[in-house]
Order: structure tokens, then sequence, then C-alpha cells
């Protein structure tokens, strides 16, 4: 079971405990286009080497040669390079070579996250790739399925709003709470662990997380 950090750590680590299977993580960071950096041009996702999955249309628009993508990729690497100290130390991701990896979320808008993780979790060979998530619009939950072997989304409202109308309980996650939960052994007993509460439907948070 493969967690998008932060927010999906809580929700994976219940999925693992419930299937008595391995927690691990994605570290996913974006690379945005020139002045305006919520618009992603790339993706560098951790590994072994690290991935990085060009977003080709936003590249085109900005006629960005292969010089200026990597010295915005490598603008990134820092922050990438930190997150993986901090979540994981010396420790090497699971192999997912011939296994079926779950990839989980606390949901997503527009899946791009989501989508940049699954493609570079197919250069690494897994047998099957399952997408999880309790809430997502319809349209991103179909954009998935062309990606990924299986999607499995519990809620597909209609009318999206930010992820955090979706929740009872939204408090957004910190370092300690993603170390928590992953040296807790199971969902449940980690501090941070009850601060993502599903609530189809329910009664809407003041604030969402911007989820992609």
């Amino acid at each position: 079971v493969l967690a998008l950090p932060r927010g999906g750590v809580p929700v994976a680590a219940e999925v693992a405990a419930m299937l008595k299977a391995p927690l691990d993580l994605v570290i996913v960071r974006k690379v945005g286009a020139p002045g305006n950096p919520e618009l992603a041009v790339a993706a560098i996702v951790d590994g072994d080497p690290p991935d990085v999955v060009l977003n080709r249309e936003i590249v085109e628009a900005y006629d960005l040669d292969d010089g200026a993508l990597a010295t915005l990729v490598k603008g990134e690497r820092p922050e990438l390079q930190r997150r993986r100290a901090a979540y994981r130390g010396n420790r090497p991701p699971l192999s997912i070579t011939g296994k079926t990896a779950i990839l989980v979320d606390d949901g997503a808008a527009t899946g791009t996250t989501m989508k940049v993780a699954i493609r570079a979790l197919k250069r690494r060979s897994p047998a099957a790739i399952v997408v999880a998530l309790p809430v997502a619009p319809p349209q991103t939950v179909a954009e998935l399925g062309l990606e990924a072997d299986r999607v499995v989304c519990l809620a597909q409202p209609p009318l999206f709003r930010a992820l955090g109308y979706h929740y009872r309980n939204f408090e957004q996650l910190d370092d300690e709470d993603v170390l928590a939960i992953l040296g807790g052994g199971q969902a449940g007993t980690a501090a941070g662990a009850g601060k993502h509460r599903k609530e189809a439907g329910g009664p809407a948070a003041a604030d969402g997380e911007k989820k992609q």
C-alpha cells in the first residue's frame, strides 16, 4: 500500500491495516511553470533514481527547452530530498516489481498528482496498480481509470467542491503526523490518524486542502 503524503497517509494506513499489507510512500514534488508555480510543467517522483514525468502540453505552451526544464527540476530536488530524508531516512522504498500496488490519497480534484504517481510506478513493473480514494468527481475517476488497472472511489459527488468539504474533520497534517503514523505500525494507534475523518456528503470543513 503506497500513500501520497501528507494527506494520503492516514487513509493508506487504514487500508494497509485492513489488508495486513506493508505501508510505504510515493513522494511527488510538482515542478511549476515559470511565473506560474501552481501550473505543473513536470513532477518529480522519489526513487533511485527519481522519475521525472513531463506535462508535455504545458512544456510546449511555454516553449521550454531541455536546459530550462533541467533548471526547473533542479530547483525542486532539495524539497524532494528533504521529504525523503524526513519520512524514510536511509530506508529504501518497497519493491513493487511483480506485485499489486495500491496507491492511496485522501481525495482528488483533477487527479494530476495521482496520474503522475501512476506513470512513475509503471516504470517499476508492478503486476497491477489499483487507485484507492475516499472521494473524487466522476470525471476524475474516469480519467484515472484510463491510467490505472482499477480505481476504487467511495464517493463521487458530481458537484465536487474543495476536498475539505467532504470531510467531517480535515486538519492539515505535518511531518510529525506522517512519521507517527508510519512508525505506529497500524492505523488508529498513531497520532494524526484521526485528523482525517471521512463523511461523504457530510458537514463541510471550513477550509479544504488544494488537491490536484
